[in-house]
Formats: C-alpha cells, sequence, structure tokens
C-alpha cells in the first residue's frame, strides 16, 4: 500500500440494458445506500446537522488491516481529508496512484442535486414545481403531480421498471429509461407516498430538467457550473458511446457505456471528489436558502433504509458522528464520499467487493469509514 417493485413479465427475457438496471437497484441496496446504519429519530422538516466533535487522528492501523485484500474486497482505495492531515492508500489491483480515475457511479447523484438546486436559488423554478410542468408529455397524463423537491429526495412514489426495453444491445437514451419505469404495465407511482424509496429514476427525470431549463446539456452544465469553477480536472460526464476512462485507471473494469448518465454516468478521482464534497458543505456551490435544504431531513425518510435529505444527501450516523455524502456502484466497483459537518473531515474509498453478503457489507464500509473519522 501507498500513502499518498415490478419484476420482467414471465414470457419475456431482461435484456442486457434491463438487467443493468435491476442489478444496479440490487447491487445499490447490498452495497451501497444500506452500508452505513440508520441514524437515531430527529425533528422533522428541520435542518441537522449532528454532533460537532473534535476529529481524532486517522486510525491509520485500522485502515491499513480493514483495506487488506481479503473476504470482503479484493482491492480498496481510502482517501481522507479535511481540516487535519490527509491520508491515502490503496492496495490489490487498484492503482496506486492518487489521481487514478474511476466510475463513480451513484454519487453522481450528488452532482445532480447541486446542479438542480442551483437552478432554484436563480428562480428557474421551485421545490414545489411538478415535472410536469418542466417536462410536459413525459409522465403519463393520469398520474398525480411529481415535485421538484420529491424527485430529490426519493419521496417521488415512482415504482421499479416492469417492462423489457425491446431487442438490440444499443445503450438507451435517458427519454427511453424513463418511458422504461412509465409504462403502462407497470405499477403507477404511490399516492399518497408513505415511505422514502431510492430509485435512479428520479434523477434520469433531474437530469432532462436541467437540459429542458438551461437549454444545455447535462455534460456542459457540470462543466460549467462545477467542475471548471472548482478546477475538477478529472470530473465529467462521458458522451454516450464513450466507454474510456482516462489513464491512469483506478481499477480495469472494462467498457462500460455510460448510460446512466445524470443517475450514475460520471467519471472522477479522489481528490476531485473530496474537493467538491468540501465545497459543497462549506457552502461555496449553493445560495443560503439552497444550502440549508441539503441537511433538512424530510418526515417520509424516518424509517427508509437509506435516509436522504431535502435536498439528495445520504446522511448516516457511525460511532456518534453524522456524517453526509453518497454511495455508488458501476461496473466491478462499489465506492463512496462521506463527510462531516463543514468538511471538517473527508473520506473518498472505492473498493472492489468480495462478498455479495448484504450485512457483511455494511459492517465492512461502515467500519472503514469509522476508522478514517
Amino acid at each position: 500500500m501507498t500513502k499518498t417493485p415490478c419484476t420482467a413479465p414471465a414470457a419475456a427475457r431482461p435484456t442486457r440494458w434491463t438487467a443493468l438496471v435491476l442489478a444496479g437497484a440490487a447491487l445499490v441496496s447490498v452495497t451501497a445506500g444500506a452500508v452505513l446504519p440508520a441514524s437515531a429519530a430527529e425533528p422533522q422538516g428541520a435542518p441537522v446537522t449532528g454532533t460537532v466533535r473534535a476529529h481524532r487522528t486517522v486510525d491509520t492501523t485500522a485502515l491499513t488491516a480493514l483495506m487488506k485484500p481479503g473476504a470482503m474486497a479484493s482491492g480498496t482505495m481510502v482517501r481522507v481529508g479535511g481540516t487535519g492531515p490527509g491520508w491515502a492508500g490503496a492496495t490489490g489491483p487498484l492503482s496506486q496512484d492518487p489521481a487514478a480515475n474511476f466510475r463513480i457511479g451513484s454519487v453522481t447523484k450528488l452532482f445532480t442535486s447541486t446542479l438542480v438546486l442551483q437552478l432554484v436559488g436563480e428562480g428557474r423554478f421551485t421545490l414545489d414545481t411538478p415535472v410536469q410542468e418542466l417536462l410536459p408529455g413525459t409522465l403519463p397524463a393520469h398520474w398525480k403531480p411529481i415535485t421538484v423537491g420529491r424527485l430529490l429526495s426519493h419521496t417521488s412514489g415512482i415504482q421499479q421498471p416492469c417492462v423489457d426495453f425491446g431487442p438490440g444491445e444499443a445503450a438507451p437514451t435517458p427519454e427511453q429509461v424513463v418511458a422504461h419505469w412509465t409504462d403502462p404495465e407497470c405499477a403507477a407511482p404511490q399516492y399518497p407516498v408513505r415511505a422514502q424509496q431510492y430509485n435512479g429514476a428520479n434523477y434520469f427525470l433531474l437530469g432532462m430538467v436541467v437540459e429542458k431549463v438551461t437549454g444545455h446539456s447535462y455534460a456542459d452544465e457540470i462543466q460549467r457550473r462545477i467542475a471548471r469553477p472548482l478546477g475538477l480536472r478529472h470530473t465529467y460526464s462521458p458522451k454516450p458511446g464513450d466507454r474510456s476512462v482516462p489513464a491512469p485507471v483506478l481499477a480495469d473494469g472494462g467498457e462500460i457505456e455510460p448510460w446512466a448518465w445524470a443517475e450514475g454516468g460520471m467519471l472522477s478521482n479522489a481528490p476531485d471528489l473530496e474537493r467538491f464534497m468540501t465545497s459543497l458543505l462549506r457552502g461555496r456551490l449553493l445560495r443560503p436558502a439552497q444550502q440549508r435544504q441539503l441537511f433538512v431531513m424530510p418526515a417520509l425518510s424516518e424509517g427508509a433504509v437509506d435516509r436522504f435529505s431535502t435536498g439528495g444527501l445520504m446522511r448516516a450516523e457511525i460511532g456518534g458522528t453524522v456524517v453526509w455524502g453518497k454511495t455508488g456502484s458501476m461496473g466491478r466497483s462499489t465506492s463512496g464520499v462521506f463527510a462531516t459537518g463543514g468538511g471538517r473531515r473527508t473520506v473518498v474509498y472505492s473498493l472492489l467487493p468480495a462478498s455479495r453478503d448484504r450485512e457483511l457489507m455494511r459492517g465492512h464500509v461502515a467500519a472503514l469509514v469509522a476508522a478514517a473519522l
């Protein structure tokens, strides 16, 4: 180490893309949103920042032991940053380059939610604006209004897809993915919505909102509003058909079509993710009113396996410390970025899971993050 539900109809066999949508959702539940323990109840509808405490020294002994290739992961990268001394390391087949690039999967959603909140701050629309007004004709006419805020916080009630993309190997467009979720054969959104339920469809719709309102591509808005202002030279949303990962590559995951787009298609590296997360939590990307939304927990989040704020941040509590961030999976890897309040301590990780046991992976990733805090 270097320091530096609807299922597909029985008669139809899912194509590659349908299988990836459903498998991706399953992988998230095993190695992403469910890996951190649920926090205690807090008053609903008010900003929550959790316990503020001085950070201890990074437990490098524990990190080194947890990162050793074995039954949980064949390789692990961890980068710790914040206001104190940093630490970085990688094990197994992962690149030893601290700036190695990788597909960040659903961590992409943090960038999408930031774009949306920026547009809210500019008065383009509000969190209470129905997406049907912004994307007329995109959702079935009989669906009840679903607001932008409901999409951000995974309280839209949209169900899982139930039909196939159809024959062929071509990657679906965002419009085709949304149509996949809104097919008449599939269940309509739950109404009234009774619980927060993680669903990638929410963020495909938000990406479409960004493009419709700005008149620019999602990829261009990522660069214009986030990557260039922060100097994130390794962070971008690839064009359709671009299956490459620029060298140095963290892990050889093969070529993957970036069809997940605003839901999970971006690339980045650990230093960029650390800078982005620190900037986000310190208010450098959002206006004050929208910054507050990052830490407001909706009432429907209580009791959810994956808890998300009104602004789209995942909230978890480890050893009495509240952390905010997001996890994601793409190809062979599962990754995440978390930070304490104000970005005083940040941790970025990416690993190659060797176990599919949900509870074991939950404990393993929680232990990694705890050692970094």
